[in-house]
C-alpha cells in the first residue's frame, strides 16, 4: 500500500514489563478517526481523514493512490480545491515569458475563459469542459478562428503545467474528441512593386526609407522603428537585426527581436543607397529607453528612424497619422471619412512588406530555410505554412526535366514518343 492508515482514537502504549497496550488518545470519540496518509510524488505528505467505520474505505483509498502512481495517473487531491483561475494566475505569475506576453496571455484568458471555466476545480477537467468551451468561442462575435487557436493554445498550456504539478493526471486539450481550431483561410497576397512604390511616395520623406528596409529586408515593425546606426554594415552587406521597440503597458521598451532571437539578413545594394540619402538628410538620433519592462535598465541607441520632434516613432501615432493616409493615397484602402477616420487595415499593415520580401525571394528561388532565417521565423516550418502557396509552381520544372530525360541526345530514337 503506498501508505498508512492512523487511528486518532487509540494509540499503542508499552508498560514497565515491554507489553504493548492499545489506549484510548485524548481525541477519542471526536473527530473523523481514521487518516489515511502518504507521500506524493513532490516527496510531501498527503492525507486524507476518514469517520469511525470506514477503515476499509480508507484502505481503498490509499490502494486506488498506489494504482494511480503506478500508472501515472496520479493526482494531488488538492486539485479539487484549486480553481482554473487560482491556477492559473499562479502559473502567469512565474512564467518566463516577456511581461508583454504574458500580459497578452493573462487579458485572453481574463475575457473568454475564466467566464466559461474560470471557477472549474483544475482536477476535475475532462474533455467535454474544453469542448464546451470551444463551443462558446465559436459562437461569440468578435474571435475569429485564429484567435480562438491562440485561446485554446493558453488553456493548452495551464493545463499541461497542472498535469506536471501532478493537479491533473492527463490533459484533456489533447483528447481525440476535442477539435482544435482551424486558422482562418486567408492565404496572404503579398503586394505587387507598383504598391510597395505607391506607399513610399505618399509617406512623409524621413519615413520612406521604412519601406525600403521592410520590404528589402523584411523587418518587423518594431525592429524598423528600433533600428541603429550600428546595426548597418555596409562593407559586409549585413543587416544586424537585435533589438526591437515594444510598448508594454503603455511604456516603450528595447527589446530582443521577436522569439528573443537576433539575426543578420542580407543588406541589399538598394537598400544600403536607400540609408546613405536617409541619414544624410535625417542624422541618428541617440535614444535611451529601459531594456525589456519598464523598471528596467537603461539602454541607448543611435536610431535610424525618428519622429519629428525627435523622439522614437510611436507605433499609434504612425500607424494612424503616417502609414494609414498613405494606405488611402497609394489606392489600398478609402479615403477617411467625414470624421478623418479611416477603415481597418490589418491585411495593409507595415508587416505587408514583409510578405512582399517573403514573395520577392520566394519567387526568385530562394529555400525556404533561407527565408526562415533571414525573416526570424521560429523553424522553416512556420515559414511553410505561412508562404507555401507563393513558391513558385514546380509543374514546368517537372515538365522539363521528363523531356530532357525522354529526349536525349540527339540522333536517338527512344523514350515513350518511339513506342509502338
Amino acid at each position: 500500500m503506498a501508505g498508512h492508515i492512523q487511528d486518532r482514537w487509540y494509540k499503542t502504549e508499552t508498560d514497565a514489563n515491554g507489553k504493548a497496550h492499545r489506549v484510548k488518545t485524548d481525541r477519542h470519540g471526536t473527530g473523523k478517526r481514521y487518516r489515511a496518509r502518504y507521500i506524493g510524488p513532490d516527496g510531501a505528505e498527503k492525507s486524507k481523514s476518514f469517520p469511525d467505520g470506514q477503515k476499509r474505505l480508507a484502505e481503498k483509498w490509499l490502494s486506488a493512490i498506489e494504482t494511480d502512481m503506478t500508472r501515472g495517473q496520479y493526482t494531488d487531491p488538492k486539485s479539487v480545491r484549486v480553481t482554473l483561475r487560482q491556477y492559473a494566475e499562479k502559473w502567469l505569475d512565474n512564467k518566463t515569458s516577456s511581461p508583454m506576453a504574458r500580459k497578452e496571455l493573462g487579458r485572453r484568458l481574463r475575457l473568454h475563459v475564466y467566464p466559461v471555466l474560470g471557477s472549474r476545480p483544475v482536477g476535475t477537467f475532462r474533455p467535454e469542459h474544453i469542448r464546451e468551451l470551444l463551443a462558446v468561442l465559436e459562437a461569440k462575435p468578435g474571435v475569429s478562428a485564429s484567435y480562438a487557436r491562440n485561446i485554446f493554445a493558453d488553456v493548452q498550456s495551464v493545463l499541461s503545467a497542472a498535469v506536471d504539478d501532478s493537479l491533473l493526471s492527463r490533459n484533456p486539450c489533447g483528447a481525440r474528441t476535442v477539435r482544435r481550431p482551424k486558422p482562418d483561410a486567408h492565404p496572404v497576397v503579398p503586394w505587387v512593386p507598383a504598391q510597395v512604390f505607391a506607399v513610399r511616395a505618399a509617406l512623409l520623406e524621413r519615413y520612406q526609407a521604412m519601406v525600403d528596409v521592410g520590404a528589402g529586408c523584411g523587418l518587423r515593425q518594431g525592429e524598423v522603428f528600433g533600428l541603429a546606426e550600428d546595426s548597418i554594415d555596409i562593407d559586409g552587406r549585413t543587416l544586424h537585426v537585435v533589438r526591437q521597440i515594444k510598448h508594454v503597458e503603455g511604456h516603450p521598451v528595447f527589446d530582443l527581436p521577436k522569439g528573443g532571437k537576433k539575426r543578420d539578413a542580407p543588406l541589399p545594394d538598394s537598400v544600403a543607397g536607400a540609408f546613405r540619402v536617409h541619414m544624410d538628410a535625417y542624422k541618428p538620433v541617440e535614444i535611451t529607453l529601459p531594456w525589456r519592462v519598464p523598471e528596467g535598465p537603461k539602454v541607448s541607441a543611435r536610431l535610424i528612424f525618428t519622429a519629428e520632434q525627435g523622439g522614437i516613432v510611436w507605433r499609434s501615432n504612425f500607424n494612424g497619422k503616417e502609414w494609414k493616409p498613405a494606405l488611402a493615397v497609394a489606392g489600398l484602402i478609402p479615403e477617411a471619412d467625414q470624421d478623418g477616420k479611416y477603415e481597418s487595415a490589418r491585411e495593409h499593415g507595415m508587416h505587408a512588406l514583409r510578405h512582399f520580401y517573403a514573395s520577392a525571394l520566394l519567387d526568385a528561388g530562394e529555400n525556404i530555410k533561407a527565408v526562415s532565417e533571414y525573416m526570424g521565423h521560429a523553424d522553416p516550418a512556420l515559414t511553410l505554412r505561412v508562404y507555401a502557396h507563393l513558391m513558385p509552381d514546380s509543374r514546368e520544372r517537372a515538365r522539363r526535366a521528363i523531356d530532357d530525360v525522354f529526349q536525349g541526345p540527339p540522333g536517338e530514337e527512344h523514350g515513350p514518343q518511339t513506342a509502338r
